[in-house]
């Protein structure tokens, strides 16, 4: 037989000889219990039930408004001074343009510029205009119809023009196996066996 008295602290059941301790909580811990609820009462009644404040989500779309108005004004200074633009020579902005042109365009215009499912840049023939605002227009409005994205939006207009300004620098160099012009009919390898 046990001669000590039970221990307030343990309650009277056990779970396989495990015994569970019955201590009060810490006096900051329940009040910050209750000052949770009540956080939490008020929240709902001022943005739930009262609709007083914007909640996440509509402040979100509110900011994201003024975000894509921002861009389109920005985007519609540079397009209205479009004729203006000539190409930059700075070694900076052609880096940039350079950084731009490995990561967005090189994948349907190769590395060096010699074109694989786009096309070739390093030549003399372009379809879309040969001058460097021609470019840039190009490069903001895409060629949906090709397969070229529209990159308004997409790109900040110092990136499209530096961009703009490296791949105008292609203009002339000698890429190992690039692409055919565009206007060049293809050769003629006989019939069709599939025809």
């Amino acid at each position: 037989m046990n001669d000590q008295p039970p221990d307030p602290l343990l309650l009277d059941h056990d779970a396989d000889g495990i015994r569970e301790l019955d201590n009060n909580l810490p006096l900051w811990w329940v009040w910050l219990f209750y000052l949770c609820i009540a956080f939490a009462v008020f929240y709902m009644t001022y943005y739930h039930v009262l609709r007083a404040g914007e909640l996440p989500v509509a402040e979100y779309e509110k900011e994201q408004a003024l975000g894509e108005r921002i861009k389109a004004d920005a985007i519609g200074r540079f397009e209205s001074n479009l004729a203006s633009l000539v190409p930059l020579r700075d070694a900076a902005v052609l880096g940039q343009g350079l950084q731009i042109f490995v990561t967005s365009c090189a994948p349907c215009h190769r590395a060096d510029g010699g074109g694989l499912v786009g096309p070739n840049l390093c030549d003399d023939y372009w379809g879309h205009g040969s001058n460097y605002v021609d470019t840039v227009k190009t490069i903001i409005n895409g060629v949906p119809e090709k397969g070229m994205l529209t990159w308004r939006g997409v790109l900040k207009p110092t990136e499209i023009q530096s961009v703009a300004s490296y791949i105008y620098t292609l203009r002339g160099t000698t890429p190992p196996n690039p692409k055919l012009r565009e206007d060049q009919a293809p050769k003629d390898t006989g019939p069709n066996p599939f025809e």
